[in-house]
């Protein structure tokens, strides 16, 4: 993998700490006027190759895929572009603003025949895929309850009135696309695309800081809770007729679960806690690509596009409304 990176923001950094064991051929990083300096730093501590001020450039240089960390409202634009320059993408969470906006992508990556990725790493943790593989011990599902409720202190700057691009609707903001994605990304990967999905949200100067959504699965029901204004214990549970599965901590980088049976009995499984939640799915984009595995490929988008199609859907008929939804 040849891999130009947008941004230099927190998940960037958060992804360079990993960057040293998922042997990428070579790394650029395509940075703002403003944060050139920053930039030097970070290819000077990960020993990456060089950066870009010129977005074209880059696209034209020797780069296979790009990874757009970039804040939401970005993230189609410049996906497109290089998609259309025949460029592989992977996408930060959530993969775009709306359904119009992935739809649109999904077109032009099959025109191109490169591939689209959204960087969610739950679906890539060992913890989740054996997770998947222990259903079966609690009977038939009826009541799942994710639960990732943690204060942020950019609420506090919210509330004196500088609004940063996490609560900001003209940058598809809010606690649904920034916090709770994860959980519905959790139950769908897990369970496929819902009947129907509602969300109802504490909602201030028109964006969610909160909320509450609801999945109905027919023969059994979900709660997926996301906050950034307020917190509480973060704890998951798979709730069957036999038992329930429990997990403590967010799903997103979930390292062990307990499967506790209705006499009370509990077994625990733990996983790796060392290695770096983002070098799993990094790992397995890369080895999709290597691997031309278009099964695998075809799976990820199928849950990234009823993620967020789902999401798009009950955050509109919530009355959030972002610019992408308006153009």
């Amino acid at each position: 993998m040849k891999l130009g990176i947008l941004g230099t923001g927190m998940i960037v950094h958060d992804f360079l700490s990993t960057y040293d064991v998922l042997n990428i051929e070579k790394a650029y990083i395509y940075t703002s006027p403003r944060s050139v300096e920053k930039t030097k730093g970070l290819i000077e501590k990960y020993n990456l190759d060089g950066y870009f001020q010129d977005y074209e450039e880059m696209l034209k240089a020797d780069i296979d895929t790009i990874y757009v960390g970039l804040p939401n409202h970005l993230h189609y634009s410049f996906a497109k572009q290089a998609l259309c320059a025949g460029k592989h993408v992977i996408m930060e969470k959530p993969v775009t603003s709306n359904i119009e906006e992935l739809e649109d992508l999904i077109q032009i990556s099959k025109e191109k025949n490169v591939k689209l990725f959204e960087a969610v790493t739950v679906h890539h943790m060992p913890a989740y895929k054996a997770l998947k593989e222990k259903l079966n011990e609690i009977g038939s599902i009826k009541i799942l309850n994710f639960n990732y409720s943690q204060y942020s202190s950019r609420y506090n700057a919210f509330k004196e009135g500088n609004i940063l691009p996490a609560f900001d609707p003209h940058k598809s903001g809010g606690a649904l696309m920034d916090i709770n994605v994860y959980n519905i990304n959790a139950m769908i990967g897990l369970f496929g695309a819902p009947q129907k999905m509602e969300y109802m949200a504490n909602v201030e100067k028109g964006i969610d800081t909160s909320g509450i959504a609801t999945l109905d699965y027919g023969n059994f029901k979900a709660i997926a809770i996301g906050a950034k204004d307020c917190k509480a214990p973060i704890v998951n549970t798979i709730q069957g007729d036999k038992g329930v599965i429990l997990v403590e901590g967010p799903m997103s980088r979930m390292r062990s679960f307990k499967v506790i049976d209705n006499a009370g009995q509990e077994s625990v499984y733990e996983f790796d806690k060392d290695a770096h939640g983002m070098s799993y799915e990094f790992l397995e984009f890369k080895r999709i690509l290597e691997e031309q595995d278009e099964d695998s490929y075809q799976k990820l988008l199928e849950i990234s596009y009823n993620v967020c199609k789902n999401m798009s859907e009950a955050r509109k008929r919530a009355g959030i409304l972002f610019d992408a939804d308006i153009k």
